[in-house]
C-alpha cells in the first residue's frame, strides 16, 4: 500500500490510500451534488408535500448537463467554475459531459475557447494547452498547462507509464449489466471503420501483421466492479492503451454496455434473458433500450431514457511528483450530479 497526496474541490489536501493500483473508495456521494459546472447544476427546493414526477430526486432527470446553444462567454464561465485544481502552470477542470475537446473549424469546443479561458484565469499571454482530457461523451478530468515544457514533461510521463503498463487514469462507469468477473483485464484488437458516414470502433479477431500495419491496435483495460444492484454495476476502469471509444467497446465485449451509450450498446442482443454479441460491422448505432424494471428504478420514461447521458467519468488522474522519487500526485474530479442521481436510484453504494 502507498499513500498519495490528493486535492479536493474545496482546496483541502488529504491523504488517500492506494491499494494494488486502485484507490480504495471513490470520492463520490450517493446524493446528487454540484460538480462545479457553473450552469444549471443547482437543485431547486420543492415546496413541502409537492410530488416529483421523476421520483424522489427532483423533476430534472439529468441535473448538471451543460445547456444547449451556449455562447462562448457562457462556456468560458462554466469552465472557469469547473476548475478543481490549480498549481503552478497546471489547471485541472472537471469537464461536463457532451463538451468536445476538439472539433471542426467554427465549432464551440474546449480548444476553441482556451484563449478566453486563459485570460479569464488571469494567465495573460500564457495560453493554456491540453495535456490530458476525457472524450466528448464522457465527463471528468481535463489537465491543462500554460507551460510548454511542463506539458511535454507530463506527456512523456504518460507515454512511459503506458509502455510500462502502469495506469494513470481511473474512470467510473455505470453499466447496464453486471460483469461475470469482479475484476480482470479486457484485451481486444480494435480498428476504426467508416460505416454509414460515421467512424465507429470495431473489434478485430486474430489480427494479422498486415492488420496492425493498417491501423488495427491491440488494446488493454483493467476493470473492477465496485458495487452492484438492480442489474447494473458501478465499475472502475483503467485504460492501459488509448483508442477511440476503447472503454465503451470493452464493456460491450463484456455484454455490459455503459449506461447512456447510444453508439455501441445495440451490439448486445438479448434472447430469453441471455445476452450475446451482434456483428459489429452490421449493427448500426441506435438509442440504448432499457427494460421496464430499470426505467422504473431510474424514474425515467422511454423518451427520457433516449436522452440519457453517457455514465463514463474520468475520476482520477495520477501525476508525477516534483522529483523522481516523490509520491505521485492524485487529482480527483467529483461525479456529475446526474451520475450521483443514478447511483442513488439504483442503490449502488461503495463497499
Amino acid at each position: 500500500m502507498r499513500t498519495v497526496l490528493t486535492r479536493e474541490m474545496d482546496g483541502r489536501r488529504v491523504l488517500g490510500p492506494i491499494w494494488s493500483g486502485w484507490r480504495r473508495g471513490l470520492a463520490v456521494s450517493t446524493a446528487p451534488e454540484d460538480a462545479g459546472f457553473g450552469i444549471e447544476t443547482r437543485h431547486h427546493r420543492q415546496p413541502r408535500g409537492s410530488r416529483l414526477r421523476s421520483g424522489p430526486l427532483g423533476d430534472q432527470p439529468f441535473p448538471g448537463l451543460l445547456p444547449k446553444n451556449l455562447s462562448r462567454e457562457e462556456l468560458v464561465d462554466a469552465l472557469r467554475a469547473a476548475v478543481v485544481d490549480r498549481k503552478g502552470p497546471l489547471v485541472t477542470l472537471n469537464k461536463p459531459q457532451g463538451l468536445p475537446v476538439t472539433g471542426k473549424s467554427g465549432e464551440l469546443t474546449l480548444l476553441s475557447v482556451l484563449p478566453e479561458l486563459s485570460q479569464s484565469l488571469g494567465l495573460g499571454e500564457q495560453e493554456l494547452q491540453v495535456v490530458r482530457a476525457s472524450g466528448k461523451e464522457s465527463s471528468g478530468l481535463v489537465l491543462l498547462s500554460s507551460c510548454p515544457q511542463t506539458a511535454s514533461r507530463l506527456q512523456k510521463f504518460f507515454t512511459h507509464s503506458q509502455r510500462a503498463q502502469r495506469p494513470t487514469a481511473t474512470y467510473c462507469a455505470v453499466t447496464n449489466g453486471i460483469p461475470t468477473a469482479s475484476e480482470g483485464k479486457i484485451q481486444a484488437a480494435l480498428k476504426l471503420e467508416h460505416i454509414d458516414g460515421v467512424n465507429l470502433t470495431v473489434p478485430v479477431k486474430a489480427p494479422s501483421r498486415k492488420d496492425i500495419l493498417e491501423g488495427v491496435k491491440k488494446t488493454l483495460s483493467h476493470f473492477r466492479v465496485v458495487a452492484t444492484g438492480s442489474g447494473c454495476a458501478l465499475v472502475q476502469l483503467q485504460p492501459l492503451t488509448v483508442f477511440s471509444s476503447q472503454l465503451q467497446v470493452h464493456m460491450v465485449l463484456q455484454l455490459c454496455p455503459v449506461l447512456g451509450d447510444h453508439t455501441y450498446s445495440a451490439r448486445v442482443g438479448t434472447v430469453l434473458g441471455q445476452r450475446f454479441l451482434l456483428p459489429a460491422e452490421s449493427t448500426k448505432p441506435q438509442r440504448q433500450v432499457l427494460d421496464e424494471a430499470l426505467l422504473r428504478r431510474l424514474h425515467l420514461t422511454p423518451s427520457q431514457a433516449a436522452q440519457l447521458p453517457l455514465h463514463l467519468h474520468l475520476h482520477r488522474l495520477l501525476l508525477p511528483g516534483t522529483r523522481a522519487r516523490d509520491t505521485p500526485i492524485e487529482l480527483l474530479a467529483p461525479l456529475p450530479p446526474y451520475f450521483s442521481r443514478t447511483l442513488q436510484c439504483l442503490g449502488l453504494r461503495l463497499q
